[in-house]
């Protein structure tokens, strides 16, 4: 990294939220989502930067990466329903209604505490530590230790 990019980097830690806010629209082309930390706008921005700086990822990543989003799409919709757990709240909704917002693969990210937390959404359900679950509501309140609604716990 050259030393003028190096000082464009630091001096975004000078932006205003609302300025990280409208870079963000810019770079992802919608706004962030609800209730994101400052902290990750500024990443976003410098990786962005950066990217138009340095150019960005490589032609074998950029080729790779529509080639799999080309392979998703050409893929027949799966006919199985997936499994559903009964709970003892019936006004829990199933898992499939997230699915229609959330494609198996897609991953969820939430730093909570200093750790980061990955969950990914799978045709099961989702996975988190290895173990399946039927609702992010049962991944957010193992992470924390008390009730969350899930959704809102990943920003949903």
């Amino acid at each position: 990294m050259t030393d003028k990019l190096r000082e464009e980097v630091e001096a975004l830690d000078s932006l205003t939220r609302e300025e990280l806010v409208a870079r963000w629209r810019k770079a992802h082309g919608c706004p962030p989502p609800k209730g994101v930390k400052r902290n990750l706008l500024l990443h976003s921005a410098a990786w962005h930067l950066q990217a138009k700086r340095l150019g960005g990822l490589k032609g074998n990543a950029k080729q790779t990466l529509q080639r799999l989003m080309r392979a998703r799409s050409d893929a027949p919709p799966d006919t199985k329903a997936p499994e559903r757990r009964t709970t003892e709240r019936s006004s829990r909704k199933p898992v499939r209604h997230l699915r229609g917002r959330l494609s198996p693969g897609v991953r969820l990210v939430r730093e909570w505490n200093g750790r980061l937390h990955v969950v990914e959404v799978t045709e099961a359900g989702f996975l988190y530590d290895g173990k399946t679950y039927a609702s992010l509501t049962g991944i957010a309140k193992r992470i924390t230790g008390t009730q969350w609604s899930g959704p809102r716990f990943f920003g949903l």
